[in-house]
């Protein structure tokens, strides 16, 4: 039955894939240019989008990927730069989660990002680019995750609304900082308390100190201790725990972090 249920989903696409491209052959004749050539195309990519979602539950992800280039070329060329973005996130998150390329997507990130931006949607924009640095730093490309978190850091700290979120992603450049060097982490501990004195007073940067203080004590004991006592009241996430086993690791001992 849900080999029924998929294929019907593939063939529905199919249709409005085949309607998707009529309407843009319509539009791109003589006749068609003249008369609405326009909302014939804004039509088409709404027939992709429609037909990218059925590919998608019948798990034909590389033609939903597709419908959706396809989208993204016409909206593009129309100058509709936000709804080209939201595509772009779209496809990221299929290579992300269901064709797991982590290279392609983290460059549909960063496109809907600089699309973002291009229209002035910052938030839209930071969102897009704090994937791309939690990637860069999964692909032990640190100087480019730190870039992005100190650049999004800086920009929050200045909002009333975001200054809560500085210190998250100044906690997460200082980690990325550690894995390069203690002594890196340690200054840009510094500049980030001079530039964001709140960040002072919160637990992640009393975790960093303590980090760097077992690290260079050579005490892996005292460093497992300050990961448990701070996952007690905030849970880490995978990501983090997995910078924070990669820092361990680099202090003698072989006890584990749980």
């Amino acid at each position: 039955m849900a080999a029924a249920a998929g294929k019907a989903k593939e063939e529905e696409a199919q249709r409005l894939l085949g309607e998707a491209e009529r309407k843009v052959r319509g539009a791109q004749s003589f006749l068609g240019g003249l008369f609405g050539g326009s909302s014939r195309l804004e039509e088409a990519c709404e027939c992709y989008a429609r037909a990218a979602n059925l590919f998608k539950m019948a798990k034909n992800w590389s033609q939903a990927v597709n419908c959706l280039l396809r989208a993204i070329e016409i909206y593009t060329d129309m100058g509709r730069f936000t709804i080209a973005a939201k595509h772009h996130v779209g496809i990221a998150e299929i290579y992300e989660s269901d064709l797991l390329d982590i290279h392609k997507a983290v460059a549909h990130f960063e496109q809907a990002a600089e699309f973002y931006r291009g229209e002035e949607s910052t938030s839209s924009a930071n969102k897009c680019l704090l994937k791309v640095a939690a990637y860069a730093a999964q692909l032990e490309q640190f100087p480019r995750a730190i870039d992005i978190y100190e650049q999004v850091g800086a920009v929050a700290m200045d909002s009333p609304l975001l200054k809560y979120s500085a210190k998250e992603h100044f906690f997460r450049a200082a980690l990325c900082h550690f894995c390069i060097d203690m002594l890196n982490a340690k200054l840009a501990v510094q500049r980030y308390e001079e530039m964001f004195p709140a960040f002072s007073d919160c637990r992640e940067c009393k975790l960093l100190k303590k980090l760097l203080e077992a690290h260079e004590e050579q005490n892996v004991d005292a460093f497992t201790d300050a990961v448990r006592e701070f996952d007690a009241v905030s849970r880490l996430e995978p990501w983090l725990t997995a910078l924070l086993l990669r820092l361990k690791r680099s202090v003698p001992g072989e006890h584990d972090l749980r």
